[in-house]
């Protein structure tokens, strides 16, 4: 899968597309059981997507990984990449090749221009289906094509209210 090697321990690097189709490994806490990441497209075949991009009934998260996913401590090791240059602060989600490959080809292309970030659109706008979170994508890249510390600016402190006084939640 992708050269993906399984991984055992709290922190694990799971293999993104970044700018430029360039693979990164971005860090995260484990919030799944070990070899989690090679069941991602039987998962997706079984289940398919839920309200807001993920898996339906995602068996594969564990029950203190829910906790650390709803108080954002399994996003922290992203700082490391942040630090590194893999990621920047506002931008489209770094995400897997299979998952990638559910977007349109214009979208595909687009997020190629970009560096992922550690807080997406998803937050300013949330929406709720594939479509709506594609649409979500394209406004927010479009957007920073004309004016790229407005449209961060914006969708930060847009997605931080969300987070604080609407309790947005990717999980």
């Amino acid at each position: 899968m992708d050269g993906q090697k399984p991984t055992y321990g709290p922190l694990i690097k799971l293999n993104r597309v970044g700018k430029g189709g360039k693979p990164i490994k971005v860090l995260k806490m484990r919030t799944m059981h070990p070899y989690s990441e090679f069941l991602q497209d039987y998962i997706y075949q079984l289940n398919k997507l839920d309200d807001g991009g993920k898996f339906k009934n995602d068996f594969r998260i564990t029950t203190s990984g829910r906790i650390m996913r709803k108080l954002w401590l399994d996003e922290l090791p992203m700082i490391l990449n942040l630090i590194r240059g893999d990621i920047k602060i506002v931008g489209v989600r770094p995400i897997s090749k299979h998952y990638l490959n559910l977007y349109s080809e214009e979208l595909q292309e687009l997020r190629m221009t970009v560096k992922p970030g550690m807080i997406p659109p998803f937050y300013a706008d949330l929406p709720n289906t594939l479509e709506e979170i594609e649409a979500s994508e394209l406004r927010y890249l479009q957007s920073y094509r004309r004016n790229r510390i407005g449209t961060d600016l914006r969708y930060f402190f847009k997605a931080i209210g969300n987070i604080f006084f609407r309790k947005a939640r990717s999980a």
